[in-house]
């Protein structure tokens, strides 16, 4: 039987637009977030006995040298490089090594220091990951660079043609994500905008305007894992989140049938909800906030039906309702998400994290989601891979 995992500290670093902060490299980001998780454990680095460490750019072993900031305490260090679901990864990996007995406090780490602009590759002399994926868009759709807003918005389009969304409906995620970041002090941005002014910014690939999409950003997030063993013994129930279910998944031979949404991963991210559920014995409508992988507001329509919070096609409707927002159903992102609090890739999935237990504990400061049981973590990389993780907390 698999040992039960809880989250025991977390810490993130504000996002920032990539360059903003001098003399700010991913040693001292790591350094920033991953002090943060040891003192909101209340333990020291001594403690932890395996590093689950995760960027995308970078040179190898960068994973240490992040980790040095910390203590040099001999243990093992991980690199993790997973795309966009980076950060989620090296938590899954963490959480991996508690289930398995392997290890009874581990730090899941994650950082980015992203250039400017728009995603690029950064091997051109040989076969590109997304190769594959970007042929299979380029037969259904008119073909778009830089590859990230063409893919997504060319999903928004499949599903505008098949059910009937508008512009208005993806428009109506950004000003709700740019609205909920500005309670985020950590968040890249903390602005809001009218939904006139979302629909008016620049046209990045119709109907996705710049503020529905996510920028380039630097920054850094960790959390503590531990056994219920390490939990009892250095008293942290009372802060402790457990993870309920969580479940990874890569791409099906379903991403190449011919349909946008299935290569963007809508497939791996409806199978990896399901596992999820079904480990946790809970269902969407159980959760009451939700962090979820809006690099563009059309994956967070698409994501609305994948993860089950409405039937296929209804995603518009479930916008129009304000379900996902405060005096919802659900509060979907409410650190501001990827689109308002950035996207720093080997980051992202813990900074979801951090915020989920925040929620759980009643600490989201302004906000804070009322009656928070149980919370739900989705976080996509293409190429692909996606994570999706449960949240409750240890005492309830």
């Amino acid at each position: 039987m698999a040992n039960k995992v809880y989250v025991v500290g977390v810490g993130m670093t504000k996002f920032e637009k990539p360059g903003r902060r001098e003399d700010w490299d991913y040693p001292q980001m790591a350094k920033e977030s991953g002090t943060k998780a040891l003192a909101d454990a209340g333990i020291s680095f001594d403690e932890v006995r395996q590093a689950y460490v995760g960027y995308v750019y970078g040179e190898s072993t960068s994973g240490q040298r992040a980790v040095y900031e910390l203590g040099m305490t001999g243990i093992p260090v991980v690199n993790v490089n997973n795309n966009c679901s980076t950060g989620s990864t090296a938590l899954y990996l963490a959480a991996e090594a508690i289930r398995g007995g392997r290890a009874d406090c581990v730090l899941a780490l994650g950082f980015e220091k992203m250039q400017p602009g728009s995603l690029g590759s950064t091997y051109d002399d040989r076969e590109q990951p997304m190769g594959r994926h970007l042929q299979a868009l380029a037969e259904i759709s008119e073909v778009l660079f830089p590859p990230a807003p063409w893919m997504f918005g060319a999903a928004g389009r499949e599903h505008m043609k098949t059910y009937g969304t508008t512009a208005e409906h993806f428009a109506k995620i950004g000003e709700k994500n740019h609205r909920h970041s500005v309670n985020n002090p950590y968040a890249q941005f903390q602005e809001s905008y009218s939904l006139q002014d979302i629909l008016d910014s620049r046209m990045i690939y119709d109907p996705l305007t710049k503020l529905q999409c996510s920028p380039t950003s630097d920054g850094s997030g960790a959390a503590i894992l531990a056994s219920e063993s390490f939990v009892d013994s250095h008293g942290l129930a009372r802060q402790a989140v457990e993870i309920v279910g969580q479940a990874m998944t890569t791409d099906f031979a379903s991403t190449f049938d011919g349909t946008a949404k299935n290569i963007i991963g809508y497939d791996m991210n409806v199978q990896a909800a399901r596992q999820v559920y079904d480990q946790a014995g809970l269902g969407p409508g159980d959760f009451q906030v939700i962090e979820l992988h809006d690099c563009f507001s059309a994956n967070e329509l698409l994501l609305y039906e994948a993860l089950g919070l409405c039937a296929e096609g209804e995603a518009g409707k479930l916008v129009d309702s304000g379900d996902t927002t405060y005096g919802g159903k659900w509060v979907v992102n409410p650190s501001g998400g990827l689109i308002s609090k950035g996207h720093p890739l080997g980051a992202t999935g813990l900074a979801q994290c951090a915020e989920l237990t925040w929620q759980l504990r009643g600490t989201a400061d302004k906000r804070q989601v009322d009656g928070v049981e149980a919370a739900l973590q989705h976080n996509i990389g293409l190429g692909g891979a996606a994570v999706v993780t449960a949240y409750q907390r240890a005492e309830r």
